[in-house]
């Protein structure tokens, strides 16, 4: 293993940005975090070079009315109590479909013009900005494989919002300053290009980035979608890379450690399922074999595929959030990566 001490940065697409290979994740703030704490890991993880960070109108999760907006409002008040927003490349999304979320715009909101442009202009008085950087859908109008689903199931749709129309929307938001840059979160490789396409054919904002789940128990990305974010310049934003603190190995052997996720919210179970806990009991033991705290072999292991432009890290108290930032540093041998896919090639995508 070998350690490097400063911080990276890549490329956003095709855009101008250059964002630190380290994303902050914020979804536990105004839920398993407090304000204080929020706070606490911004300003950590500035000092660190961290200068991406990650939110949604839907957060905190789990989502809820009580807590709806909350990790944005959190967000908008750092920037006002620290006058640090022009230090941030700030990330949000807006809700695809929310029928299982009535709470949101009445269980109707849809990725149409109106739904996005109120999604957007509410997010910003949240956040106190004028500006988002990278504004992302949360997840598909259509019905597809995404949230923990690998097979897809066709069905005839009446009701789904064309891609076309979302990108008309998001370019409006464009042109009128409100976002940067528009982004994909949660697609397919068959969504991913229609969304590149019409950037080409119509004229509209060209897609910087795809954040999907990317992990050691789930590298379905790699099957289509990585030869497009390579060849396109569309990077991952690689979300869940510790699968709900699963490959940290601190669910092992039925542990259920105090306020951790899955202690709290027991529907939380897409990583630990039988074949998930065994190869994390694999990677564990790789992790010890080469001296390495296993969530940063984890993180490492994403940190280092070309088609990722940034990890996105989440953390439920400063130990986690300091760990999981340094794991910029770590370099992995090849011996390591031989080792880890060895485990991957016995025991294949174990989680959706």
């Amino acid at each position: 293993m070998v350690y490097n001490d400063a911080m990276k940065y890549n490329r956003l697409g095709r855009t101008d940005l250059q964002v630190s290979q380290i994303c902050l994740g914020t979804m536990t703030w105004g839920q398993q975090n407090s304000r204080e704490e929020a706070f606490a890991q911004m300003d950590y993880a500035i000092d660190q070079g961290v200068n991406f960070f990650d939110t949604a109108e839907l957060y905190a999760i789990p989502p809820k009315a009580e807590t709806y907006g909350a990790t944005e409002t959190i967000i908008g008040q750092w920037f006002k109590a620290t006058g640090k927003r022009n230090e941030v490349i700030l990330a949000s999304k807006v809700c695809g479909p929310t029928d299982w979320c009535p709470h949101i715009r009445d269980g109707k909101a849809h990725l149409d013009r109106k739904n996005i442009i109120a999604a957007c202009e509410a997010s910003l008085r949240r956040l106190q900005t004028d500006h988002i950087d990278l504004y992302q859908t949360h997840w598909p109008d259509r019905s597809t494989n995404y949230f923990g689903r690998l097979g897809y199931q066709h069905k005839r749709e009446e009701s789904a919002t064309s891609i076309d129309e979302t990108l008309e929307a998001l370019a409006e938001l464009v042109q009128s300053g409100k976002i940067s840059h528009a982004a994909i979160s949660n697609e397919t490789p068959w969504g991913a290009m229609q969304y590149l396409n019409l950037a080409e054919t119509a004229g509209l904002p060209r897609i910087a980035s795809i954040q999907n789940p990317y992990n050691l128990l789930n590298r379905s990305y790699e099957i289509g979608l990585a030869e497009i974010s390579c060849r396109e310049q569309v990077g991952l934003l690689a979300y869940s890379p510790l699968a709900f603190g699963t490959l940290s190995g601190k669910y092992l052997n039925g542990e259920r450690p105090h306020a951790a996720r899955l202690t709290l919210f027991d529907s939380y179970t897409r990583y630990s399922g039988a074949r998930g806990l065994e190869a994390t009991a694999a990677y564990v033991e790789i992790a010890d074999k080469y001296g390495i705290n296993p969530a940063q072999m984890a993180l490492a292991f994403i940190r280092q595929q070309p088609f990722v432009t940034s990890t996105i890290i989440g953390a439920t108290n400063m130990g986690q959030l300091t760990d999981n930032i340094s794991s910029h540093g770590v370099e992995l041998s090849h011996e390591c990566i031989s080792d880890i896919e060895n485990v991957h090639n016995n025991n294949p995508n174990p989680c959706p």
